[in-house]
């Protein structure tokens, strides 16, 4: 049962198959570098499509139940370490890039709470969140998708701890300390008003990662048909010391949306790069 909901339901290979046959009657032959490599197009822009956006509207459902000032205050009554870790946790719920998610730090900042608690919600809200964990389960399996997860609240802990003993509250420039926190009576959202809202965010942030998505999967399109797997072995293989240094290099101009990131690593993957998740 739990080979088929990973393999049918989140890898969808049965829309592999269907992609492939259906080029097949229309005479492209999917063995070709050509042919595989459209096949790879297709099958995975479609995929991750399907996934992008069923996932960004359960999320931003989820998430209609915890505003900016909902979270700030969830936010607030912890403290030490425990604050870090609730401020990453909060970060899975959030918006979907860094972009996004700095109007919010700058505002929790505002509001008094610390800086390192901040951090960690920033660092973890772009890094990891359900849609991410999803989507990675499709394509690398359940355990590389939770040791992804751990390791990026992880991170976030970490960094926001490490910041706040570093006391860098005298750094924060003053536009941000100086502003005045808002408090806003909370609204009584209906279903139906968190429907609506689940799905503008939807389409809001399916048109934005659109793009990104199709760069990233026509980049590993490109890898996994015409790039030598003895080549990407060398560079990111096991045996390269410096492969994860290369690979986080390589990896820091595709941050900007890991939807569009990971389909490259999918095919980084399938020839030899055993270090993609770096």
């Amino acid at each position: 049962m739990g080979t088929f909901i990973q393999n049918e339901i989140l890898a969808m290979h049965w829309l592999n198959r269907l992609v492939a046959s259906l080029l097949t009657m229309l005479g492209i032959n999917v063995e070709s570098r050509l042919g595989g490599s459209l096949q790879f197009f297709i099958y995975d822009v479609i995929k991750i499509t399907i996934l992008l956006c069923l996932l960004i509207f359960m999320i931003s459902y989820i998430q209609s139940y915890f505003p900016p000032e909902r979270s700030r205050k969830i936010m607030g009554r912890f403290h030490g370490v425990f604050a870090n870790i609730m401020g990453a946790l909060l970060g899975t719920v959030t918006p979907f890039c860094s972009c996004s998610s700095i109007p919010l730090f700058i505002g929790f900042t505002s509001a008094g709470l610390p800086l390192g608690v901040t951090f960690s919600f920033l660092i973890s809200s772009p890094m990891v969140d359900l849609g991410s964990l999803i989507l990675l389960m499709g394509i690398f399996g359940y355990r590389v998708a939770i040791v992804y997860v751990i390791m990026g609240l992880v991170i976030a802990v970490i960094g926001g701890t490490l910041i706040e003993r570093l006391k860098l509250e005298d750094e924060v420039e003053d536009f941000i300390k100086n502003a005045r926190a808002v408090e806003v009576k909370g609204v009584t959202l209906t279903k139906k008003d968190r429907f609506d809202y689940a799905f503008e965010q939807m389409t809001s942030t399916f048109k934005k990662v659109f793009p990104y998505i199709l760069l990233g999967v026509g980049i590993g399109a490109i890898i996994h048909n015409w790039i030598p797997e003895d080549i990407i072995e060398t560079i990111l293989g096991n045996k390269n010391p410096f492969g994860v240094v290369l690979a986080t290099i390589v990896g820091v101009p595709m941050y900007a949306d890991i939807f569009g990131s990971i389909p490259v690593a999918e095919a980084l993957l399938s020839k030899g790069a055993f270090l993609v998740l770096s």
